[in-house]
């Protein structure tokens, strides 16, 4: 059984769209492209260089696929980045595309929750997701994702692309990892843990 693992670049209040700069994904009229760049140091590098190392393949939404596709294959370096997004298997999960160009994706067929379940279902390492806002929500309310990773930056914007949406599975989530940046970003990494429990508090109930 395969691990399906989102990685994602957050804000405090749950954005995640076009951390990277301008042209990244304007849509919806989103003015704050770029938000994640004033606050990269060496420490986010790193992790991230470490979280890609683990990846078996990846799953990507169609915005994601064609900002990578646009970048990636001209930057071929030795590092864990780019060899695992040039040279390992992409999945592409897209309404519009009709056949992809780049080497080693595949473009995904029929429903997407069926086909991922497939995917997992076989033996392997993780399966990562990276941005892709779209295809997240829909992981999450198939409740396909095993593990979080997520940066979470000091900044607040009030509108844009979230991880979370209507119709996402309660559910409880185990922190395993945390650490902080020199720039004030927290680096988590959680893992699903189980059913929502509830409870009371207060006086009354002393």
């Amino acid at each position: 059984m395969r691990k399906l693992v989102v990685t994602t670049f957050l804000t405090m209040d749950g954005v995640m769209q076009a951390p990277g700069g301008p042209g990244e994904d304007p849509s919806g009229g989103f003015g704050y492209e770029g938000w994640l760049v004033p606050h990269f140091d060496e420490a986010m590098g790193a992790q991230m260089e470490e979280w890609f190392t683990g990846a078996e393949d990846f799953l990507l939404g169609r915005g994601t696929y064609d900002i990578f596709y646009a970048s990636w294959p001209k930057m071929i370096s030795d590092d864990a980045v780019s060899q695992g997004l040039n040279f390992k298997t992409k999945y592409v999960a897209s309404r519009s595309l009709t056949s992809v160009e780049w080497d080693t994706a595949r473009l995904i067929e029929g429903d997407v929750g069926d086909a991922v379940r497939k995917l997992k279902a076989e033996d392997g390492g993780e399966l990562q997701v990276h941005g892709s806002a779209g295809l997240v929500q829909t992981l999450l309310k198939e409740d396909l994702v095993d593990e979080l990773r997520l940066i979470v930056f000091p900044v607040v914007l009030g509108e844009g692309k979230r991880l979370f949406g209507d119709g996402a599975v309660p559910r409880t989530w185990r922190l395993t990892t945390n650490s902080a940046t020199s720039t004030g970003a927290l680096i988590l990494s959680y893992e699903r843990a189980g059913e929502v429990e509830t409870g009371a508090m207060g006086p009354e109930y002393d």
